[in-house]
């Protein structure tokens, strides 16, 4: 199931629900309390595969990188 986050319209709060994707009804924030939340962009980050393909853009030289491994 995927992570969906709210954001409050009364005090700002961002907050995570695990959910069904399309599901309905409304979500209540776990700062305030209010029921005026609504949907937020979040980002997304993906996880390298494992494939060798892949390069790491923070370490790409770097021994103990996973995905340097492999290349000389």
């Amino acid at each position: 199931m995927p992570i969906f986050e709210y954001r409050c319209k009364q005090c700002e709060h961002v907050t995570a629900f695990l959910e069904k994707a399309g599901a309905r009804g409304r979500r209540v924030c776990e700062s305030c309390g209010s029921s005026a939340t609504e949907k937020a962009l979040s980002t997304f980050a993906p996880q390298a595969g494992r494939s060798g393909s892949t390069r790491c853009q923070t370490c790409p030289t770097s021994p103990s990188c996973p995905t340097a491994r492999g290349r000389g």
